[in-house]
């Protein structure tokens, strides 16, 4: 195997960078695919604009939110938080920020096309008090309202109007906007070039107002090149034409802890990943089954629960990289339940029993889409033996990346893999995101519910936790949620993800638990 990464030097030379001490050259599987802040609520999307946006609040290095474009705020009543802004900030293009900014970012958000309505959870509109004055004003009262307005980026009213992007990308129909290939923030650095799938290049923001702080490190220039390869990534970080990866291989990060010149950062991510059905047509569209849809039976997705070895899966794809669960959420999360997290064991004679129950004993044939991106792919292959064993021949569509979300967000899809992350360390974004009924346009419910499963009970019960201010009370409710989400298995999880950051020795890269580079702290020797 250490030949494989020696004979890939020669192509990792080609990727010349001139580097100083102040540029981070960072290399990445898949290259984000807008950089529009409100369409797309995707990973990968968000380690790159999360240094270019930024919202009313932030994490900061012990991850506790803290102020950020807004310094400081209160609840004049249950239904309106009004936030006091930061003076003298400045977008990247010299404007200055004002609440006109983030009542148009408000507005903008809860546009049909956003599809990160819940990072402000609540929220019916915004009022301008004064230019550094703005009020949020609550549909309901959102007691974890500040963890959702950790992922609210602001974008300026006056650029967005002179470049025709007032209302969010077309994502998913892969519409070209001026907002999906340039930006205009107040965030630590600005966009500098880009070339999608090629490079991108960010440099500091001197006119930033977080500049004097004391965890900013001494990265001047961010170089993000897109690597698909896995052999070819990581042979450019041993050759040294590449400082950081963010998602090194699984089969090469025990090599890294032992390669003199490189280190491996380890940290667990609220992120699960999870397989999904389609529970609203009648008709798989990608099935022989014909005039029904076996998925709607909850008595299938429980056989292909018992049927799947996620022990398996954590050993052998990732490499211990991860572990099994059967919660859509992660074990930091508020509400997390250590009782419920405990995966019945496979028993395929018992997920026979149940196939021939719903009335397929002989099984049948269905497409599962999958990202190209490590390790969607190798899940998805991986479980069709297992699947075979309840007679289910389980066919792999594995799709370059970019391909993938439009796809899925489409409703295109009979069953997918794909990862999701509590990014505000809270069960109710999880819930209301995948598993609630889809609400209406501007309520966020539902917002990632691309099998449009439907549940009253469920439905009750997350709309109960959006209120609920007495902690103990809204675990309780989280609680029995999560039952529900065990037994009924809207979405099947899997396993949650250990995150791994491979780096050269002379690269401080603080891990942050949401898996995002926050670059003006890293700091390079």
């Amino acid at each position: 195997m250490q030949n494989k990464w020696i004979a890939s030097l020669l192509v990792a030379a080609c990727m010349s960078a001139s580097a100083t001490a102040q540029t981070l050259r960072m290399a990445i599987a898949d290259d984000a695919t807008t950089l529009d802040p409100h369409s797309a609520n995707i990973l990968g999307n968000t380690r790159l604009l999360a240094s270019i946006y930024e919202g009313l609040v932030t994490r900061d290095k012990d991850f506790k939110v803290v102020p950020a474009l807004a310094v400081s705020w209160n609840q004049p009543d249950a239904k309106t938080w009004r936030f006091k802004l930061r003076p003298n900030v400045k977008f990247h293009d010299g404007s200055p920020f004002t609440a006109d900014d983030v009542v148009f970012s408000v507005e903008r958000v809860l546009h049909p096309l956003s599809s990160v309505k819940s990072s402000i959870q609540g929220v019916s509109s915004a009022k301008r008090v004064d230019d550094l004055t703005v009020d949020l004003v609550m549909s309901e009262p959102n007691p974890v309202l500040l963890l959702h307005l950790v992922n609210f980026r602001i974008m300026s009213k006056a650029w967005s109007s002179k470049n025709n992007a007032l209302t969010p990308q077309n994502y998913k129909d892969k519409e070209d906007t001026v907002a999906s290939r340039s930006t205009n923030g107040t965030g630590p650095y600005m966009l500098v070039s880009r070339q999608p799938d090629v490079k991108t290049v960010l440099t500091e923001n001197k006119a930033w107002w977080n500049r004097a702080s004391k965890d900013r490190g001494n990265v001047v220039t961010v170089e993000w090149t897109p690597i698909k390869q896995p052999s070819t990534r990581m042979a450019a970080l041993l050759s040294g034409t590449i400082d950081f990866v963010i998602d090194p291989p699984f089969q090469d990060r025990e090599r890294v802890k032992n390669t003199p010149g490189l280190k491996l950062t380890i940290g667990s991510e609220p992120r699960i990943y999870f397989v999904g059905f389609d529970l609203f047509r009648d008709e798989l569209q990608y099935s022989n089954v014909k005039g029904k849809n076996p998925f709607k039976d909850v008595r299938v997705r429980q056989a292909i629960s018992l049927a799947i070895d996620t022990d398996l899966i954590v050993n052998k794809v990732t490499r211990g990289y991860a572990r099994p669960t059967p919660l859509i959420i992660g074990k930091e999360v508020q509400g997390y339940a250590a009782d419920l997290d405990k995966k019945p064991k496979v028993d395929i004679a018992r997920a026979k029993k149940l196939m021939v129950e719903a009335g397929y004993p002989n099984g049948f044939e269905v497409t599962i889409d999958c990202s190209n991106q490590v390790p969607f792919g190798e899940i998805c292959q991986a479980m069709a033996p297992m699947l075979s064993q309840i007679g289910i021949k389980l066919m792999p569509n594995i799709m370059i990346n970019t391909n993938f979300p439009p796809k899925i967000q489409r409703n295109d899809f009979s069953m997918h893999l794909w990862g999701w992350g509590s990014t505000t360390v809270d069960s109710l974004y999880v819930l209301q995101s995948l598993v609630r009924s889809v609400g209406a346009e501007r309520s966020g419910d539902g917002e990632a519910n691309y099998g449009r499963y439907s549940n009253p009970k469920l439905d009750a019960l997350i709309d109960r936790m959006k209120t609920e201010t007495d902690m103990a009370k809204r675990d309780a409710i989280i609680r029995e949620a999560l039952v529900i989400q065990r037994e009924e298995l809207p979405v099947l999880p899997l396993a949650q993800v250990v995150v791994a950051w491979a780096m050269r020795k002379n690269v401080d890269a603080p891990f942050a638990p949401n898996n995002l580079p926050y670059f003006y702290r890293f700091r390079m020797n």
